[in-house]
């Protein structure tokens, strides 16, 4: 055993000694203070022993709180079912990933999403392997329409996730935010502890992905740019992918020519495409190259049963196949 290592075993055992002075600690709590675990509050501290003890008990008290060792699935039913958060799987280098994709008018409070963001950072931490220790979040906030909401949620998730889980998020994606977002951003965003992992992301830079790839989106594949038509309708798609409604209905009959097609609908105006977008294309803000190996697992349908099957011990609960129509699957 070299001397740095030597040293870092010497700081856990202090840190952990500091605590076991104030209270003693329960069985699951010394299955939670584990070496890996002071390690990380002790790196998120900068090795100072005082400071990562007085983290690491305020996080075993929040965790006493809220039960976190105690949360099962049964509690989220409903919340599981529809896909609200949950783990779509494994990068490249089996960091687990998050998705939580609810709109806050589901939840009545904010104890109901931090229970549910804690239910599901416990499920991602179970299904890591030893080597690994960080997941990924992505938030999905086109359900959202109130910018100021969204961003209260997100400071809550980074707040929650940098102070009791220490070391654990590699990156955040922010994926189609709300108009209004990086005016809120820009404010709060420097008080943030995981501001500099946090990443804005637009999936119409993706839509290319999916139509040179041919792979399944949402359960069908993805058509070429063009034009189709039938005897009543004529249904186009525009070549211009930044476009954010790149397709038009006409409703005009297509075997009369003398007809005047419908002139296509003027798109709702994009965050990305205004000026307020270009904050978040400068430098690395946009980091297309680290989310496109997660593109395909955004776009993945989600499957209440397969993500049950990751959740280990008592945990996953009762759960009992109930019959999912094919639009209820995203």
């Amino acid at each position: 055993m070299s001397k740095k290592d030597e040293r870092d075993r010497s700081r856990v055992e202090a840190v952990l000694e500091l605590i076991r002075k104030q209270t003693p600690l329960t069985v699951k709590q010394e299955k939670f203070c584990n070496y890996a675990c002071v390690e990380r509050f002790l790196k998120a501290k900068g090795d100072n022993v005082k400071r990562a003890a007085k983290q690491l008990r305020a996080c075993l008290s929040w965790r006493e709180s809220i039960g976190a060792d105690y949360l099962v699935a049964d509690e989220f039913s409903g919340e599981l079912a529809d896909g609200l958060a949950y783990v779509a799987g494994h990068d490249d280098e089996y960091r687990p990933i998050l998705r939580m994709k609810q709109e806050y008018q589901k939840f009545h409070s904010q104890k109901m999403f931090t229970r549910l963001l804690v239910f599901t950072m416990e499920v991602a931490v179970s299904t890591m392997p030893k080597y690994v220790q960080q997941f990924v979040l992505l938030f999905d906030a086109s359900f959202y329409r109130s910018a100021s909401a969204f961003t209260n949620l997100l400071v809550g998730a980074l707040k929650i996730t940098g102070e009791y889980y220490p070391g654990r998020l590699h990156k955040a994606f922010i994926i189609d935010p709300p108009s209004l977002f990086p005016y809120f951003w820009k404010g709060v965003g420097a008080f943030v502890e995981l501001s500099a992992v946090t990443k804005v992301v637009s999936s119409l830079d993706f839509h290319g992905e999916d139509a040179s790839s041919g792979d399944l989106t949402g359960g069908r594949s993805v058509m070429n740019a063009g034009s189709c038509s039938s005897s009543r309708f004529a249904f186009t798609v525009s070549h211009h992918v930044d476009s954010l409604k790149p397709w038009y209905l006409s409703l005009s009959e297509t075997s009369v020519a003398s007809r005047t097609p419908v002139q296509q609908r003027t798109p709702r105006p994009s965050f990305f495409q205004s000026p307020a977008g270009m904050v978040f294309r400068r430098g690395e803000r946009v980091c297309r190259e680290s989310f496109l190996p997660l593109w395909k697992l955004y776009r993945r349908p989600y499957d209440e049963m397969v993500y049950r099957s990751k959740m280990r011990g008592p945990v996953g609960g009762n759960f009992r196949r109930r019959h999912v129509s094919f639009s209820q699957r995203f």
